[in-house]
């Protein structure tokens, strides 16, 4: 007996990752959601605005992230207002690192070895530095080793752009 189409709901289509300035179709929700309130829907844009202007200090300060910024901040324009979204999408190097992270595209082998080097630097110097007990220098060295671990051995390296 057949109950009619089966449903897609929580099933994952694959990420378009077209430039979002040339196609405006970029933000496709897999999923049909209900419509936020609207103070929600407020909230999350105020944040996605806060967490875009982070992500703009972290492309500049060394040793502060930018990319997680991004991404956060287009999970909450997803949520809230595709408009955004396709705004932050279309910039030119954030949209890319979005698209990236999005796609499971990992991080270029010179962003690897920039982060590890950063996180090398800032732990070392921070522990040096700024905590006197050596149990709490040792436990600061052993987390920037698995943020280097992680970066290094988790996150895939992707492929030069001209080589895909």
């Amino acid at each position: 007996m057949s109950r009619g189409p089966r449903s897609t709901y929580g099933q994952r289509r694959p990420l378009d990752t077209r430039p979002a300035a040339l196609y405006p179709d970029l933000v496709n929700d897999p999923r049909p959601r209900a419509p936020l309130p609207a103070p929600l829907r407020g909230l999350l844009i105020a944040l996605g605005f806060v967490l875009v202007a982070l992500g703009f200090v972290g492309l500049v300060l060394p040793g502060f992230p930018g990319t997680v910024w991004f991404v956060l901040a287009a999970a909450c324009f997803a949520r809230s207002s595709p408009r955004f979204e396709r705004w932050l999408l279309g910039l030119p190097v954030v949209g890319e690192l979005v698209a990236d992270f999005r796609a499971g595209r990992g991080m270029p082998l010179r962003a690897k070895v920039l982060a590890s080097v950063m996180i090398a630097v800032a732990v070392g110097v921070s522990a040096w530095r700024f905590i006197p007990v050596w149990e709490g220098r040792v436990a600061w060295v052993l987390v920037g080793l698995v943020g280097i671990w992680y970066v290094t051995l988790r996150v895939p390296t992707r492929a030069p752009r001209g080589d895909t």
